[in-house]
């Protein structure tokens, strides 16, 4: 609840930026596609995320079928290093398992940490964490949604409105490559 709260005030106070940043974020959408209204968009062969640039792409090949704002953790820039820091890993990594019944909407997980990720904990003497996710908003948040927008906002994982949850849902399938890009 103090975090919501904290998520409003922060979102009113920079309200011209937000409502630009909103207005910036559905410029950045590309429509769906009629042949994925009919069931018959090419298959989803990876996910680029770029975190840089707040986004998240579908890939088939090397075209673009869509694309997501996304938010990220507090502290965004840099690798993922251990658990609790806030930012979200950097590399190559595979969707490896969905909840449809998670804290924040719906949520595939990300195989977060690689055997190069606990190596480099290890070799600190840090526990690398785990639970990294694409998910959609925090269940509570209900009429506060648009709170959420345009905000880093969670722990390390990659949030997406959840309208766009839905469609990464029913589009990805288990298995699929996801590249984190700086």
């Amino acid at each position: 609840m103090f975090r919501t709260l904290c998520l409003l005030i922060a979102t009113l106070l920079a309200w011209p930026a937000a409502a630009d940043e909103l207005a910036m974020a559905n410029t950045r959408y590309e429509s769906v596609p009629e042949s994925t209204k009919t069931g018959t968009s090419p298959p989803v062969s990876e996910v680029v995320v770029r975190k840089g640039d707040r986004e998240l792409l579908l890939m088939s090949g090397e075209k673009i079928l869509r694309r997501y704002r996304i938010s990220l953790g507090d502290r965004p820039e840099g690798h993922k290093l251990w658990e609790g820091d806030e930012r979200t890993p950097e590399g190559r990594y595979t969707l490896d398992w969905r909840n449809p019944n998670s804290d924040y909407y719906k949520s595939i997980h990300i195989s977060y940490p690689n055997a190069e990720d606990l190596e480099l904990a290890r070799a600190w003497g840090l526990d690398p964490g785990g639970e990294i996710m694409i998910h959609g908003l925090p269940n509570e948040a209900d009429d506060m949604a648009f709170a959420y927008e345009g905000l880093d906002w969670t722990d390390g994982c990659i949030a997406v409105s959840n309208q766009a949850m839905d469609e990464i849902w029913s589009l990805v399938s288990d298995g699929t490559e996801i590249r984190i890009l700086p």
